[in-house]
């Protein structure tokens, strides 16, 4: 059975934006690929653009219940239609038939992301067309048997989304004890004493590895990439290794990373922090993550944190288009930290593992349900 087999296919358009007439009233809902969410089957009830009643004849109207897949650019965000509506001509449309129901296709759909980015060859822009949409092969159970999967994806659905709840609500608590605690960072409106960072940690980066000395095995080899998963309490993606011989020429001559350091990504995605908590010999690619060893009495749950805010307040001044200027260490050097008395920042440190523990806790059944969640796709629509 292919997509067309269960339900009309309509590719959208777009009204001609030369007719103000055509777009004087919020009438119909208009649905581009920026109202429908990734990873996540979005509800359509509202949409950032509408058409007036006088587009109608000039629009592909979908009632209630059409399945909306992007097909153009980001390719395969779902959606389901709460109300009749239109798309533009990123977006193809299912109109589902007495085969399917309209939550369980989208589900499918979903499944199918992957087949649907292979099938979006296209060299610049990403494109699906309505044909080779329509030709994707597709099994499907009787109506009874969607809704029971249906309702068992939903409910693993809204127990994940409540742990996100959950975890953002801790996060949220943090916070606010930090400003308690301690106010502004940038204003330092509580007058504690402030340093430049330069003058409370020895700052470094790795020696230069190059690409000819990356091997198959031996001690991981850290980037950005691997430097973000630790940070988030991930195992590491590890890809590239050095020999052992170069790791102990590196650890005899230059010094390498230990137990309690700071690691932080300087490049791309900048500020991501790593503090070291393992032994085990890896070392790190330079330029693109700095290192930090704190010199002075200073916590560093507080210090990771307070660096949190201040690499906010850098990425917010240093912007260039879509992209942020490079963390370098003369740059990171000069950053002002304030600096309560230890034993406030002890107190913070004690709030912040109090809540890490029930973090921790529900990301691992945050975890354990996103991966129930998964194998139940995969079961239903392998």
């Amino acid at each position: 059975m292919k997509l067309k087999d269960i339900g009309t296919i309509v590719t959208g358009n777009t009204p001609s934006k030369k007719n103000n007439e055509y777009y004087e009233s919020n009438d119909i809902l208009f649905v581009k690929p920026s109202d429908i969410e990734e990873n996540y089957i979005t509800s359509i009830e509202k949409s950032e653009e509408y058409i007036s009643e006088k587009a109608r004849e000039k629009a592909r109207i979908l009632p209630e219940g059409a399945v909306l897949v992007t097909c153009i650019g980001t390719i395969g965000k779902v959606g389901i239609l709460k109300q009749e509506a239109t798309c533009n001509q990123q977006i193809n449309a299912i109109i589902p038939n007495d085969k399917v129901i309209s939550k369980y296709l989208a589900y499918l759909i979903q499944s199918r992301q992957k087949i649907l980015q292979l099938k979006a060859n296209a060299p610049v822009v990403p494109i699906i067309n309505k044909t080779d949409f329509s030709e994707i092969e597709i099994n499907i159970c009787d109506i009874e048997q969607q809704k029971q999967i249906v309702r068992h994806l939903d409910l693993l659905k809204s127990i994940i989304d409540k742990r996100k709840v959950q975890i953002d609500e801790l996060q949220n608590i943090v916070k606010s004890q930090f400003v308690e605690m301690f106010g502004s960072v940038e204003l330092n409106d509580k007058n504690f004493e402030e340093q430049e960072i330069s003058s409370i940690a020895d700052i470094s980066s790795s020696k230069r590895i190059y690409a000819n000395e990356y091997q198959e095995n031996g001690v991981p080899f850290y980037r950005s990439k691997e430097i973000i998963e630790l940070g988030h309490n991930k195992k590491p993606s590890i890809e590239l290794f050095i020999s052992a011989k170069r790791f102990e020429e590196i650890k005899e001559r230059y010094g390498i990373p230990k137990r309690g350091d700071i690691l932080i990504t300087a490049v791309g995605t900048i500020g991501e922090t790593w503090i070291v908590d393992t032994d085990n010999p890896f070392y790190y690619k330079d330029g693109n993550v700095l290192q930090i060893r704190l010199n002075t009495n200073i916590s560093q749950i507080y210090f990771k944190y307070v660096l949190d805010i201040l690499i906010s307040i850098f990425k917010s001044k240093n912007v260039s288009g879509s992209a942020y200027a490079a963390l370098t260490i003369e740059k990171f050097k000069k950053m002002k930290i304030i600096l309560p008395p230890i034993g406030l920042q002890n107190q913070f440190a004690e709030i912040v593992k109090q809540i890490d523990k029930q973090k921790f806790e529900i990301e691992n059944s945050l975890k354990e349900m996103q991966e129930l969640y998964e194998s139940l796709m995969e079961k239903y629509f392998g």
